[in-house]
């Protein structure tokens, strides 16, 4: 391993190490990931300094001799009850610096932070195929479940006639709502308990543990994310009982980018069966066409046994575009 390579644990990151940080982000993504967009700089700097919900964040930045970055390990350790067993890895080298005993460095010092934080579970994503898949591989990770990202193109205009339909059909005993950023207080108990839906969501074999949502945590999160710069947007279907029966979130990152991201899409489980996911996906994609006509791509990503929703954007029109496992590493405890 080279020893010119030094690791340096980020504390406050200062603007310089965010930019460091961007540029081993940048180098590696284009890479690796082709077409994929890259976060900007604004971007991760927030990523670096702002909190997340329900964890913590330790970072590690990777330079030469020569003071270039050549590698990053980012680090999130979940807080919340029922996930305090695990942390999640980010791990970019830049390519000019791969396979010199960089990113192994990096992974030992995470490692060794599980253990001091007493987690027992990593995980970690990488493109299928790709030279992260081969890392984890020959790092003891094991594949725990393979994900199907997929895109959809709102400039079709083919489409935008079927998903309107789809959006208008009727759905006796519901009703649509929406808002953005954080939930309006009427709604937040309904919508916490239908965020719970979500812990049944298949995870393969990943040690994700649950979440338990309240109304003080969903509003959480939209602080969180409102606080990094990005804009949620939700749309709900409401039975006629008050209860919140199925919703889908989408991020727009900050810039208003012309792709965003699907975060949460659930139908509670008593109210399946009668087409909310379909209802309440189709409503989002109008909405975005009214209010936010530069967004052209929605990008999604599924379990591969996900059936039931890959049929649901498929329906939608969604496209299959690349795809990505996700890994654990069981953390030895000695």
């Amino acid at each position: 391993m080279p020893t010119s390579v030094r690791i340096n644990p980020l504390q406050r990151v200062s603007a310089a190490e965010a930019g460091a940080w961007h540029q081993v982000v940048a180098a590696s993504m284009a890479h690796d990931l082709p077409g994929v967009p890259i976060p900007d700089p604004g971007q991760i700097h927030a990523q670096l300094t702002r909190p997340a919900l329900g964890s913590h964040r330790l970072a590690w930045l990777a330079t030469g001799a020569d003071g270039v970055p050549a590698g990053v390990a980012g680090l999130r350790v979940f807080t919340s009850p029922g996930q305090e067993h695990l942390a999640e890895l980010e791990l970019h080298i830049a390519p000019a610096h791969r396979r010199l005993g960089t990113g192994s460095r990096l992974l030992s010092a995470v490692v060794a932070a599980c253990r001091a934080e007493n987690r027992r579970s990593l995980i970690a994503t990488a493109a299928a195929d790709s030279p992260g898949e081969a890392f984890s591989e020959r790092r003891g990770f094991r594949r725990a479940l393979a994900l199907s990202h997929l895109m959809l193109r709102l400039d079709e205009t083919d489409r935008a006639d079927d998903l309107f339909r789809i959006a208008d059909a009727e759905h006796p005993g519901y009703r649509l709502t929406g808002w953005t950023g954080t939930v309006p207080d009427g709604l937040a108990d309904a919508f916490a308990a239908a965020k719970s839906a979500m812990n049944d969501m298949p995870v393969g074999d990943l040690d994700y543990g649950s979440v338990a949502w309240d109304a003080d945590r969903v509003r959480a999160m939209a602080a969180v994310i409102a606080d990094r710069g990005d804009t949620l947007l939700t749309v709900a279907a409401v039975h006629d009982g008050g209860a919140m029966a199925g919703y889908t979130e989408i991020l727009i990152p900050r810039g208003a980018a012309p792709r965003v991201q699907q975060y949460d899409t659930a139908v509670v489980p008593e109210h399946r069966g009668h087409g909310l996911g379909l209802w309440v996906k189709a409503a989002m994609t109008r909405r975005l066409r009214a209010e936010y006509p530069d967004v052209v791509e929605i990008e999604t990503d599924n379990a591969d046994d996900n059936v039931h929703m890959l049929a649901v954007n498929h329906r939608l029109g969604f496209r299959s575009y690349r795809r990505t496992r996700e890994f654990q590493l069981d953390v030895p405890t000695t």
